[in-house]
């Protein structure tokens, strides 16, 4: 079975040799996490994960969702595949521009079988209902779209999580079915043909 790393060189992903990726989402900016920042959050240390972010970290960092066993798998993926920075987490960030940024919420994406990418999204309680989570996923699934060898991107969701199926809908992706744990959907979107 292909892994992880495997899938990215499949992709063609390239490394962003001497910078930190960002996407643009209206007002909101999505920083592509360096192994430094994985290691500050391993540690629990907002204040060096806020101040290699330039940016305020609330009492609720990190998301309640946010598996610890995730860490060692992108920490991994630093290892084994140095061009997957910028691939598969974000952190997403409010503000700039003269006025201070704030962490809201985090989201990245990992290559799947068959060219797609599933991404999955949070956004921190007291920044939820203001459409951060769907601008986001917009951005990050509108970006992977324009990579080489990606066909599809997907999401899950569970269905008590209503929220996060409306964020798969506003960013125009499809009903696919069932998702792959109990109680869960997956909605996709395919790309275009050039």
């Amino acid at each position: 079975m292909i892994d992880l790393m495997q899938w990215g060189a499949v992709l063609g992903f390239q490394p962003c040799p001497g910078r930190r990726p960002e996407l643009k989402a209206g007002s909101l900016r999505l920083a592509a996490i360096t192994p430094e920042m994985l290691r500050a959050e391993q540690e629990e240390d907002a204040a060096m994960l806020g101040t290699l972010l330039r940016a305020r970290l609330t009492e609720e960092w990190p998301p309640v969702d946010w598996e610890p066993h995730v860490h060692k798998m992108i920490q991994k993926q630093y290892d084994e595949w140095p061009a997957s920075l910028g691939w598969h987490r974000y952190v997403v960030l409010h503000g700039g521009l003269g006025r201070p940024r704030t962490l809201v919420g985090a989201i990245g994406g990992f290559p799947r079988p068959y060219g797609d990418v599933e991404i999955g999204y949070s956004t921190l309680p007291a920044f939820q209902r203001r459409g951060y989570a769907t601008a986001a996923a917009r951005s990050l699934m509108e970006w992977l779209l324009t990579q080489d060898g990606v066909r599809s991107v997907s999401a899950q969701a569970y269905l008590h999580v209503p929220e996060s199926i409306k964020v798969m809908q506003r960013c125009g992706m499809s009903y696919l079915g069932e998702g792959d744990d109990p109680g869960t959907v997956r909605y996709g979107k395919m790309r275009l043909p050039e």
